[in-house]
């Protein structure tokens, strides 16, 4: 359930029902009149009705319809970064140009991919070019953007001692104590294996038997959904798509830039193999391109170099001739996140270094399950989503059993939920007084929201 900033419990009387009428039966182009209206103003930043509409549109989309109730706590959350807005403008807190544009960059460019990058099917879908649609969005992330940084100035001298992760943690009734499954922190040295020079050659001349049958007329598109070793592309002919620069390996957007619309690169070499490359069109640093893709053939002497490599590697670790960190930086794969944390991996859900044993890959699981800690693992083959076999040896850094968290074991956890807490409790003082020093005004619609209340009746505590 959603819960005011201020944490209080709040019913649904039935006011609420004639407002979830309201605000769910909203069509944007035939209510302007309605939509346009100012429903609160939070210093100088003002909330639209069409601005409350269009979040809980966005918000059903993902979760399905929302109860009234939940639809005054949205517009509280709104409330919230108004204010936030408003006092960043009034303590000089700006992001810049600079910032702005290259999230609103990422924003478009983010779009693009879940169409496909199709500009076509982009502008169709808004009814509006990208670079209105930028314009569109600018304001309103302008708005978040500042809201964020003014969050994270008030956050950022939070700290949290020892004896407040003591307090916290005794804080929590013992009956509520959570029971952890069995954890583990792991680091890597990840491997993947070289094509031969022999295996290269015969991807290049495959390659220049397909550069002389398109000189001799053949079509570029047929020629690559026959021979692209790029499935995803090669079904469309090689076409890629519209991509923003810095979507490709450099070697492919070096080449590709210098080229003129219609015109085909020379053989293009890079991580993934040969490319020969077409370019469609070009605006400005979006480029449209189709491609084929020859692939050197990963043969067995090149599975067993890479795996023989990793096995020396760790010996040489076993026999101190390296230190783990030393090895991850000398033979390790740059582009894997571990590489840049010592070969540490990161559990992207929780954002710290630890797994429960059942989210780890089988391969890694079963390795894992009759290492002792601080023990380095043999080569463990795996497959990437890709297709293609890579290795990695494993260290086990640490082992929990299943158990009942305490803090002992669990400190680490303890520390970041305490400094959270700490954090919540900042900001609802932080918000209880600059209500009461903002000038607020809320459309009497709104007035019986209980959450709502809070905030006038905060005011009015103060005058």
């Amino acid at each position: 359930m959603s819960k005011s900033i201020f944490n209080r419990s709040i019913p649904a009387p039935r006011f609420l029902l004639i407002l979830a009428v309201l605000l769910s039966g909203f069509g944007l182009e035939a209510q302007k009149q309605v939509i346009d209206k100012v429903i609160c103003e939070v210093g100088n930043e003002v909330i639209l009705l069409s601005d409350l509409a269009e979040q809980i549109k966005m918000t059903e989309s993902r979760q399905g319809p929302m109860r009234p109730e939940d639809k005054c706590f949205l517009l509280e959350n709104m409330m919230v970064s108004k204010l936030l807005v408003h006092q960043a403008f009034v303590d000089s807190v700006i992001v810049s140009e600079e910032e702005l544009e290259s999230q609103l960059d990422a924003r478009i460019e983010r779009i693009l991919e879940s169409m496909g990058n199709d500009v076509t099917q982009f502008e169709a879908y808004y009814g509006k070019t990208t670079s209105e649609v930028r314009d569109d969005f600018r304001e309103d992330l302008r708005n978040q953007l500042t809201a964020e940084r003014m969050r994270t100035q008030l956050m950022e001298e939070v700290l949290i001692t020892p004896s407040e992760v003591r307090q916290f943690y005794e804080s929590i009734p013992k009956d509520s104590m959570p029971y952890l499954s069995s954890e583990v922190e792991v680091s890597e040295i990840v491997l993947y294996p070289v094509p031969n020079e022999e295996s290269k050659k015969r991807a290049k001349d495959k390659m220049d038997k397909i550069i002389a049958r398109l000189k001799a007329g053949e079509k570029f598109e047929e020629l690559a959904a026959t021979f692209s070793d790029d499935p995803g592309s090669a079904r469309n002919g090689g076409d890629l798509g519209w991509a923003k620069r810095g979507s490709f390996v450099p070697e492919y957007e070096a080449a590709a830039y210098n080229l003129e619309p219609g015109q085909v690169s020379e053989i293009v070499e890079s991580e993934f193999g040969y490319h020969l490359i077409q370019l469609l069109e070009l605006r400005g640093n979006t480029i449209h391109t189709r491609h084929i893709l020859i692939k050197p053939e990963i043969e067995v002497q090149d599975l067993d170099l890479a795996r023989n490599t990793l096995a020396k590697v760790r010996m040489m670790i076993l026999n101190d001739s390296i230190t783990f960190s030393k090895a991850v930086k000398q033979y390790g794969h740059k582009k894997e996140q571990s590489y840049s944390n010592d070969g540490r991996i990161t559990n992207p859900r929780s954002g710290d270094t630890f797994f429960e044993i059942r989210d780890l890959e089988p391969e890694v699981y079963f390795t894992l399950d009759t290492m002792k800690v601080k023990g380095i693992s043999s080569p463990v083959e795996l497959i990437a989503p890709t297709g293609e076999k890579y290795y990695k040896i494993l260290l086990l850094n640490s082992r929990t059993d299943p158990h009942q968290a305490n803090l002992k074991q669990d400190y680490a956890k303890f520390q970041a939920l305490a400094k959270e807490s700490k954090k919540s409790e900042l900001l609802v003082k932080w918000l209880e007084t600059h209500i009461e020093s903002t000038y607020i005004r809320v459309d009497p619609l709104f007035l019986n929201c209980p959450n709502i209340q809070q905030w006038i009746v905060k005011q009015k505590n103060e005058n």
